[in-house]
Formats: C-alpha cells, structure tokens, sequence
C-alpha cells in the first residue's frame, strides 16, 4: 500500500466530518467508533532504527507490540518500508501485549529481516484513539487519531489538539476524496511517523535536523490552537 499523511487542529474535524460524510463510511470495531490503540515500539539501545529514519535509508523496519483495547487483541508486528516507497506489514496474534521480543514473536523477526531480536529493547509507548473509515467508492481506508501521547520509562506527554490523519491507498495515483477535502482546507501533506515524533519528543537531544522542517510546523500548529 501507499500512504499519505496529514496534521492538522482537531478544529477542523466537525466541518471535515461533515464534508467527508458522502464519500466515507465509519468501520465500526465491536460497535466503537473510537478505538483505543496502545503500541509499544522496539528498538536498538542507540535508536539505531529511529537513525535509519532520520537519515532517509528506504529498506527499514519497525518492530511493535499492538493492543486494540476495546477488543482485546494483542499482535506483535513488523512493518517494512521498501525502496519503493511501499509499506508492508507483517503480524501474529498474541495473547498479551508483548514487552521482550521472544519465543514466535523473536521466530517473526528472524524471518522476515536482517535485525537480531536480541538487540531490540522496548522504547517506546504511543498511544491514541483512532477514528477507521473506508471510502463508499473505492478500496481507500482512511484513519484519523487523536489524543496522542508518548511514554517511555520517565516520561509522559501528550499532543493535545493534534490530529494525524493517514489515507491508504493501494497506489498514490488513485484519487482520493479525502486528499481533494485537504487541498480544499488549504491543508498540506505533512509525514513524520508516530514512532519518530516520539523518539524526538522525549529524546531532545537526538539527532533530528531532517525533521525540523515538520517540527516547526507542528509547534505554530498547536500554539494556533
């Protein structure tokens, strides 16, 4: 698949759910609308993988541990972004929420990419409620998330105001109904992974330049609103 990022002020949400209302649908989750995530992300001591982020290298991974909270489902996954720009995801169904990367979890792993499970540590939590809609008119999914907040082991902050919106499409050149209502909002593309944002925000003395741009972005974003 192929996906395609916005952020924006949580103001805006009655008047795009209203235009949206035509073209989408809500995926209702054991009859929720709004649906808890809690996502546990793994990486190296050094946050070798946030680096490969950062530094732009295509062929990475992320390597999480998933809970839907309203449905009480735990999966462990493993995301690939290609050279080609396209993400790929892999999972298994676990009993709990994984917290050290062993027994099928670790089997996953080792399968699928060149990363030792041993060198993987739990980094990071972000968690969110999430908002699923799928197009009426095409295969496009659509999610919107909301109350964003980043934990590790010290810290808590969340990005009150904040909305992170991703359309996923099975190629970017299929139209998208939601992509036309951001032009119209004078809304512009913005990416930066969930994962990254967090690594920066509890981390600040990371290494984060090609992120600025982002960043300042965000930052008059939430003091507008």
């Amino acid at each position: 698949r192929v996906d395609t990022k916005f952020m924006f002020s949580d103001a805006f949400l009655p008047a795009l759910f209203e235009k949206m209302a035509p073209h989408y649908r809500i995926l209702k989750i054991e009859e929720n609308r709004f649906n808890h995530y809690e996502t546990l992300y793994f990486d190296t001591e050094k946050f070798d993988l946030y680096t490969k982020h950062h530094n732009g290298k295509l062929n990475r991974y992320k390597f999480r541990s998933r809970r839907y909270v309203e449905s009480e489902l735990n999966f462990f996954e493993v995301k690939f972004k290609n050279n080609k720009g396209r993400t790929i995801k892999d999972r298994i169904k676990r009993p709990e929420i994984v917290k050290v990367i062993a027994d099928k979890s670790s089997e996953l792993v080792r399968s699928i990419s060149n990363i030792d499970p041993l060198t993987l540590k739990p980094k990071l939590w972000v968690n969110y409620v999430r908002i699923t809609f799928v197009s009426k008119n095409s295969q496009e999914r659509l999610t919107v998330d909301t109350q964003l907040t980043f934990k590790d082991d010290t810290q808590c902050l969340n990005y009150n105001g904040l909305v992170i919106a991703e359309v996923k499409r099975a190629r970017a050149k299929d139209k998208s109904q939601f992509v036309e209502l951001m032009k119209a909002f004078s809304i512009n593309q913005k990416s930066i992974s969930k994962y990254c944002l967090g690594v920066i925000t509890l981390n600040p003395e990371i290494k984060k330049n090609i992120f600025k741009p982002t960043l300042l972005y965000l930052n008059k974003l939430l003091k507008a609103s």
